[in-house]
C-alpha cells in the first residue's frame, strides 16, 4: 500500500478543515446547540420524559446523529467534487496510487472530521443535561460506523454530482428530512400504529435507535437490527464506489 500517498490526501483534507475552522467545526456545533436549546426548552417543558429518559437527554443521540450524517456527507462529497471541478483529479488518477488508497485518504479524512464534531457535540451536551453513556463501546462503534458509512455515501454523491446544486440536492431534500422523521426528537412509539409501520422504512430510524440504546438502553428497534442495517448500508456504499472506480463513472470523462 502507498501509505505516503494516503497520508498526503488525508493531511491535505484535514488542513483544509483547520483553515476553515469556523465553517468546519464551530458552525455545526453552534447549530446543534441551538437545536438543543430550542427543542429542549420549548418541547422539554411539556414532555418531561420519553421511555423513562428526560426529554433533554433523550434528544442528544438524535442531535449527534443529525450532525454526523450531514457533516459526513458534506465533507466527503466536497472533498472529491472539488478536485473533479478543478481538474486536479486527473493528476491523482495518473499517480501510482490505487482507487482503494484514494478512497482511504478522502473518506478517512471526512470520517475523522465528522467524528471530531460528534465528540464535541457530546461534550457540549453535557453542559446542558446530565449525560450517562451506559455502553460506551457500542456508542463508539456506532459513531465510527456511521461516520465511515455516510462519508462513503458522500463520496458517491461527490462523484455523481456535476455541479454545486446537485452536490446539495440529496443532503437537503433527502437526508435531512429522513433524520427529522427518523426519531431524532421523539420515539416512534409515540406515533399512531400506521405511521409507526411507515417510519420503519426509514433507514435513519435504525441508526438513531441503536445509537440511543448505547446511551440509555432504550430503543425503538433492537440493537442487533440497528447494527445489521448500518453494516448493510456500509457494504452497499462500498459496492457502489467499487463499481464507480471500475467503470470510471464521472472520473474518466
Amino acid at each position: 500500500m502507498n501509505t505516503h500517498a494516503v497520508r498526503v490526501i488525508y493531511k491535505f483534507e484535514m488542513m483544509r478543515a483547520w483553515e476553515t475552522l469556523l465553517q468546519s467545526f464551530v458552525s455545526p456545533v453552534l447549530s446543534t446547540s441551538l437545536y438543543f436549546v430550542v427543542f429542549g426548552a420549548a418541547i422539554g417543558g411539556r414532555i418531561e420524559q420519553v421511555q423513562g429518559v428526560s426529554y433533554g437527554a433523550f434528544i442528544v443521540p438524535g442531535l449527534v446523529m443529525l450532525a454526523l450524517l450531514t457533516q459526513s456527507i458534506s465533507n466527503a462529497s466536497f472533498g472529491i467534487f472539488f478536485p473533479r471541478f478543478t481538474g486536479t483529479i486527473y493528476e491523482i488518477l495518473s499517480a501510482p496510487i490505487s482507487s482503494f488508497e484514494i478512497l482511504l485518504g478522502y473518506v478517512g479524512a471526512a470520517a475523522t472530521k465528522s467524528l471530531i464534531i460528534g465528540v464535541i457535540i457530546l461534550v457540549t451536551a453535557g453542559f446542558f443535561v446530565p449525560l450517562e453513556i451506559m455502553h460506551p463501546v457500542w456508542m463508539a462503534g456506532f459513531l465510527v460506523l456511521t461516520c465511515v458509512s455516510f462519508s462513503l455515501f458522500g463520496f458517491i454523491i461527490g462523484l455523481w454530482a456535476d455541479n454545486f446544486e446537485k452536490l446539495q440536492l440529496i443532503p437537503l431534500l433527502v437526508i435531512t428530512p429522513l433524520v427529522f422523521l427518523g426519531g431524532s426528537f421523539y420515539s416512534i412509539h409515540m406515533l399512531p400504529p400506521a405511521w409507526q409501520t411507515v417510519t420503519l422504512f426509514n433507514p435513519v430510524v435504525y441508526l438513531i435507535s441503536g445509537f440511543r440504546w448505547s446511551f440509555f438502553e432504550v430503543s425503538d428497534v433492537s440493537v442487533g437490527l440497528s447494527l445489521l442495517m448500518v453494516l448493510v448500508f456500509l457494504t452497499a456504499c462500498l459496492l457502489v464506489v467499487w463499481w464507480m472506480f471500475k467503470t470510471g463513472y464521472r472520473l474518466k470523462q
